[in-house]
């Protein structure tokens, strides 16, 4: 009898990939949330063995508690505004002719294909004093106002870079959905708000919930655009983190705080990974 060929599958492959680039660099993390700051290359060690003194600290600082939520309110915002934003843009390439979509997919995905630095150093230039919109300001006799190092400018920034998170998963389910649906509730006399309340947004939470989750996980951990448009008191993880990574060399309080930061974000993880 012939033996059956047996079907390859990669599953070694992407085991040996995660564990390499995922749970390896995680584990050296987490053992370094573990040690203490020494004096030395590299500055960390485990003089009186492994400890959670770190951990406790992230407790008991306000630094750090102040930051986690400043960074869980921005995320949130941040979601929300792409949400308000992305929904009507993406229900509007769906609802395109065929031909036109591929198009209007394009232009979304477009600011990609430049640096993410230039466009960041772009709302720069558009938002200081001598900007571009307070320049349009001055052309309407009206008074120059400060927008660069705001909140306002932090949530434009964030909105501008992470929209395209929540279009693409919103149309890819808007684009799915009967159109059947929506003409028959017209012909049974629906209003066209009660059509999309009843009919197209409860079929496209799903949609809504990929995006959400794709635009909060990255911006709870955002660095650049806090640093680079936000003003001094935002102070976010990221920022925190790199304080304490290259500021203050204490790559141990700051290890403790990048796993604790994993361990929160781990719910939203698994979420996107049952949508």
């Amino acid at each position: 009898m012939k033996k059956e060929a047996k079907t390859f599958y990669p599953l070694g492959f992407v085991t040996l990939w995660l564990a390499i680039f995922l749970a390896a660099p995680l584990a050296i993390v987490v053992a370094i949330s573990l040690g203490q700051t020494v004096e030395g290359i590299p500055p960390y060690g485990w003089p009186d063995g492994p400890n959670l003194a770190n951990y406790t600290l992230l407790l008991t600082d306000d630094l750090y508690i102040a930051s986690l939520l400043h960074s869980l309110t921005v995320s949130s915002l941040t979601s929300l505004f792409c949400l308000i934003l992305g929904y009507p843009m993406a229900l509007a390439i769906a609802r395109a002719p065929a031909h036109r979509r591929p198009t209007l997919l394009l232009l979304v995905i477009l600011p990609f294909w430049t640096g993410f630095l230039l466009r960041i150093t772009a709302w720069i230039g558009i938002l200081r004093d001598d900007g571009w919109l307070n320049g349009l300001l001055a052309v309407l006799h009206l008074p120059k106002t400060q927008l660069l190092y705001t909140d306002t400018a932090l949530y434009l920034g964030m909105a501008y870079c992470y929209l395209p998170f929540m279009v693409l998963p919103l149309y890819a389910r808007l684009s799915r959905l009967d159109p059947a649906l929506e003409q028959a509730a017209a012909d049974l006399g629906a209003h066209p708000f009660t059509t999309f309340r009843r009919i197209t947004w409860p079929l496209s939470l799903p949609g809504v919930l990929a995006g959400i989750v794709l635009v909060f996980i990255p911006t709870t951990g955002e660095y650049v655009i806090p640093e680079l448009l936000g003003g001094p008191g935002s102070e976010t993880i990221g920022r925190v983190l790199w304080t304490e990574f290259f500021g203050n060399h204490d790559w141990p309080t700051a290890a403790a705080l990048a796993t604790a930061f994993i361990a929160l974000l781990l719910p939203a993880a698994a979420i996107a990974w049952d949508t």
